[in-house]
């Protein structure tokens, strides 16, 4: 009879365990757990994700209820207690280099060649209950926030970090503009890096983003529009500016001011956003639709709080929150990777409930939705000297 892998077996396939076992050495991730590896460590969280366990002991008692099948996952059963431990001084780098080199594996299966490259590029807050001490308030949360850069066109998010909420998304692009330029087209939102717009326009790149209501802008020309009207909204106005403050902020590069209303109404009044960008080439309509584009990922954000598993965590420190958010987006990654590598046509959603429900089934991956062939039996063999009845 031919083997049959599991699905959370064929779900992990795309991890390099060599490759894997690189990052663990580089981060010294196996420095005091020598029993409960990083490996094993790892096997367990996407589990809980995939399950939907809320808690350590529930995540225990699904775990080892499939013990059946921890050989070929190469783990064996788990402790909540050593969970806990782990959860608290395991490094987070260790998950964090792992979910780089998926989304480097999702983006060789998906990529589009001679297409043009957009990068979104936002942040979400994750809130925390009075029961995590760490967690700081900016205002409006108390909790986490996670920083996300996404590729629309190919649904992958390729940059995760996850910082305390009164972390402005400001200081986060700017440890990206230190590390070097955006690749050609940036869509961002609400992030105010005037040097970081530098290194966007010399690296010959574009951004297409929202001013802060305190930036002096002065008008130079309006530009002519020979469509305004785009897929709910008009675009009002387009004007050539440029920055009205001084020092560093005074960028010799072109820039463009829209005015763009919505047509969906907001408290019963429409809507105006102002966007301003470096792309002098493209229409008005173009441009608006560019940042219009940027609600994919407002989209992705919901899909991963509705249907991933960060809204219960399974360790009130700061590590083990980290450690499950990043855990939460491999899980993503992983199935996205399965989606394309076995031309999956149910949706994401279908497709990640029926991989939580058959994790530890031996069932193809591609027939999830299908029933198992139904069983039958060999027939009797009859003996040549017993009496057998035909029924016409």
């Amino acid at each position: 009879m031919r083997f049959q892998n599991s699905v959370f077996v064929d779900l992990l396939k795309p991890i390099d365990r060599r490759a894997f076992g690189q990052i663990v050495a580089r981060h010294k991730g196996d420095a005091y757990d020598k029993s409960f590896k990083s490996w094993d460590h790892l096997v367990v969280l996407i589990a809980a994700q995939l399950g939907g366990e809320t808690s350590l002991r529930s995540l225990e008692a699904a775990f080892n209820a499939n013990s059946g099948s921890h050989y070929h996952l190469g783990v064996r059963r788990i402790a909540r207690s050593t969970l806990a431990e782990a959860n608290a001084r395991r490094p987070v780098g260790v998950f964090a280099d792992l979910f780089a080199r998926l989304s480097c594996e999702l983006d060789r299966r998906t990529r589009r060649d001679g297409a043009e490259l957009l990068r979104l590029i936002d942040s979400t807050p994750i809130p925390l209950s009075k029961f995590h001490d760490f967690a700081r308030s900016n205002g409006r949360i108390h909790g986490m926030k996670m920083h996300v850069v996404y590729d629309p066109g190919v649904d992958r998010p390729f940059c995760v970090e996850v910082t305390p909420a009164n972390v402005n998304d400001v200081e986060i692009r700017q440890e990206d503009a230190d590390r070097g330029p955006a690749r050609p087209m940036s869509s961002t939102r609400a992030i105010m890096i005037f040097k970081w717009w530098r290194d966007i326009h010399e690296a010959r790149a574009l951004f297409v983003t929202r001013p802060k209501s305190n930036t002096r802008l002065t008008d130079l020309a309006d530009r002519e529009m020979p469509q305004t009207r785009g897929e709910g909204y008009t675009v009002l106005r387009d004007c050539e500016v440029e920055l009205a403050s001084k020092g560093d902020s005074k960028l010799p590069m072109p820039l463009r001011r829209l005015h763009i209303q919505r047509d969906a109404l907001k408290d019963g009044k429409p809507q105006l956003i102002v966007v301003i960008t470096n792309d002098m080439t493209r229409s008005a309509v173009e441009i608006a639709a560019l940042y219009k584009a940027r609600w994919a990922i407002e989209l992705l954000f919901r899909w991963i709080k509705q249907h991933l598993n960060i809204r219960k965590f399974l360790g009130e420190n700061e590590n083990a929150v980290r450690l499950q958010l990043i855990a939460a987006m491999i899980a993503f990654v992983l199935l996205r990777i399965a989606a394309h590598r076995h031309d999956i046509e149910l949706a994401h959603l279908r497709f990640s409930e029926l991989a939580g429900r058959f994790l530890f089934e031996r069932r193809p991956i591609d027939r999830l939705e299908r029933p198992p062939p139904k069983y039958q039996a060999a027939r009797r063999r009859i003996s040549p000297r017993q009496l057998e009845l035909a029924y016409a």
